[in-house]
This record gives C-alpha cells, sequence and structure tokens, in this order.
C-alpha cells in the first residue's frame, strides 16, 4: 500500500464521516431501512478513485465491527450475523466498481458516472440480496423465498436508490474535476 499524503487522509477521513453521517439520514421503508451511505459510497469511488475510495468504506465497516454504533442498527463484530451485512459489504466492492469505472477518464462524462454508478448498485445489492437470503436461511432459521427477497430488498428499496445514482453523477460532476485540480 502506497503512503498516503496529508490530503488524502483528510479526503478519506471526511468520506468515512460522511458515511457515517448518510447512515443515519433514514426513510424507513419495510425490511431495510434508506439512507444515503449509497450516495456517499458513490461518491468516494468517483472523486477518490477506486482504491481510497474503497478504503473509506473499509474504514467505515471496521469502525462498526469494532463496536462504534455507525451501522443503521448500531456497531459490533456481531453485526455480521445481520442480515443487511451483505449491503454493507458491498458498499465496498461497490466503490471499487465505481471509482474504476468512472476514473477511466480524466474527466468523466455523465453516461459514464452513470454508468459507475449502476454497475456499483448492481454490486450493492447483489451482495445485499444474496447475503440476505443466506443468514436468513441457514443462520438465522427465518426462511424467506427469493421472491420475498426480490419484493423487499428490491423492488422496495431501488427507486431511491436509482435516485440516488443520479444525484451522485451529478455532483461527480461537477466535483471531480475539483478534487483532480487541487491533486495537481
Amino acid at each position: 500500500m502506497k503512503n498516503l499524503k496529508a490530503r488524502e487522509l483528510v479526503l478519506c477521513s471526511l468520506f468515512v464521516a460522511l458515511i457515517i453521517v448518510g447512515t443515519f439520514i433514514r426513510i424507513p421503508i419495510p425490511v431495510l431501512p434508506f439512507t444515503l451511505q449509497l450516495l456517499f459510497t458513490m461518491l468516494a469511488g468517483l472523486l477518490l478513485g477506486p482504491e481510497l475510495g474503497t478504503i473509506c468504506v473499509l474504514v467505515y465497516i471496521i469502525l462498526g465491527l469494532i463496536g462504534l454504533p455507525v451501522f443503521t442498527e448500531g456497531g459490533g463484530f456481531g453485526y455480521i450475523f445481520k442480515p443487511t451485512f451483505g449491503y454493507i459489504l458491498g458498499f465496498a466492492v461497490g466503490a471499487y466498481a465505481t471509482g474504476k469505472i468512472a476514473n477511466k477518464e480524466k474527466r468523466p462524462d455523465m453516461k459514464r458516472l452513470l454508468t459507475a454508478n449502476f454497475v456499483g448498485l448492481a454490486i450493492v445489492y447483489i451482495f445485499g440480496m444474496v447475503y440476505y437470503y443466506f443468514i436468513s436461511n441457514f443462520y438465522l432459521a427465518s426462511p424467506i423465498g427469493v421472491k420475498a427477497i426480490i419484493i423487499y430488498c428490491f423492488l422496495l428499496a431501488v427507486p431511491g436508490d436509482i435516485f440516488l445514482c443520479f444525484v451522485g453523477a451529478f455532483l461527480g460532476k461537477r466535483l471531480i474535476p475539483i478534487v483532480n485540480k487541487s491533486y495537481n
């Protein structure tokens, strides 16, 4: 791992804080709370690139697993047994993919940013839904079928997250030149 410059450490810290704040901005829906975590994990990838964006999300995950109440329902190592933990893991992989796709160009256009965000969103949902299914059915002994997973963990939640993909692309389009300019 490369040595991080002070500016990169500050930006990573800022995004860890934003992801935590995004956790607590909640719109209640059944099964999965709708938060702004996705927006800030996407922006971390878009603005900081795949490696630093992923580091931000991993620091967030570590903070939650060591016991700080930064997840939607608290924190602690036992959180890995909650059905929604897969979404949190998906944030890290999604941030990497988002950053990798968006940062293939120095000044990505809106189409590339939206593509990056939707790929990241798909990754988050795949991780989240698969994890939810396996934890519910095989660990919690609280069976849930594929149809219910699709309804409650995808169809009810995805409209808001699609909106966040557009917001993230809009913000990324405006902020990437500013962040890149300050790196040079």
